[in-house]
C-alpha cells in the first residue's frame, strides 16, 4: 500500500529570535498561503509538525483547508546544534554542519549530534508509516531535520542538498511499507 509524505520545510522567517517561537516573515507568510493553496485538493489527511512556530504556521492553513489540526510532535523539532533556544547565526552555523555531517556524532556540549536527531525523527517517520498506512500525510519541518530523514532512505540527501534547499521547500516522498520508492521536489 502507497502512503505519500510531503516534507514541508518552513517558511522564511525571522532572524533573530527564540528558536521555538520565531514566527513568519511577511514573505514566509505569503508562501504559507500559496502552499495552502497548491495543495488543498491533493486529499490530505494527516498534518503533523515540529512544534516550533514557524513550521506549524508554515502547514497550519493547509490543515484548516481539509478541516483538520496539526498535531505538534517533538521529536520533530529542529536539530538543537547549541544548548539553548536562540538562533546561532548562519556564519556560525556552517562549520557545525560541516562537522555534523562529515561526523554524524559529532555535537557541541550539551547540544545534539545528527544521529540522534536522525534517530528521533525517523521514529516518528516509521510511526506514521505504521500507523496511517496508505495515507497522505504532511509533515511541517526544518532543513536539518528533513535533510536527515530523507539521508536515511536516500544517501544523496546530505550537505550539499541541505545547502541548496530553500524557504519554504516541499518534498513528495512515495513509500510502499517501509520502503522508500521516490522522491520528487515539488514547485510552489
Amino acid at each position: 500500500m502507497t502512503t505519500i509524505i510531503y516534507m514541508v520545510r518552513h517558511g522564511e522567517s525571522p532572524k533573530e529570535g527564540n528558536e521555538r517561537t520565531r514566527g513568519l516573515t511577511d514573505k514566509g507568510k505569503r508562501d504559507a498561503i500559496k502552499i495552502a493553496e497548491s495543495f488543498k485538493e491533493e486529499g490530505i489527511g494527516v498534518f503533523v509538525s515540529s512544534p516550533y512556530t514557524r513550521a506549524v504556521e508554515t502547514i497550519r492553513g493547509l490543515a484548516e483547508y481539509a478541516g483538520k489540526e496539526v498535531e505538534k510532535i517533538e521529536d520533530l523539532r529542529e536539530r538543537a546544534f547549541t544548548s539553548g533556544n536562540t538562533r546561532i547565526s548562519d556564519k556560525e552555523l556552517l562549520p557545525l554542519l560541516k562537522k555534523s555531517f562529515a561526523d554524524p556524532n559529532f555535537s557541541l556540549p550539551g547540544a545534539e549530534s545528527n544521529a540522534a536527531c536522525q534517530k528521533r525523527a525517523v521514529a516518528v517517520l516509521e510511526d506514521l508509516l505504521r500507523t496511517c498506512q496508505g495515507s497522505k500525510i504532511v509533515i511541517g519541518t526544518h532543513g536539518a531535520v528533513m535533510t536527515l530523514m530523507m539521508g536515511y532512505y536516500d544517501s544523496q540527501y546530505d550537505l550539499d542538498f541541505l545547502l541548496q534547499s530553500t524557504k519554504p521547500d516541499i518534498y513528495r516522498m512515495e513509500f510502499n511499507g517501509n520502503d522508500l520508492s521516490k522522491i520528487n521536489k515539488l514547485p510552489l
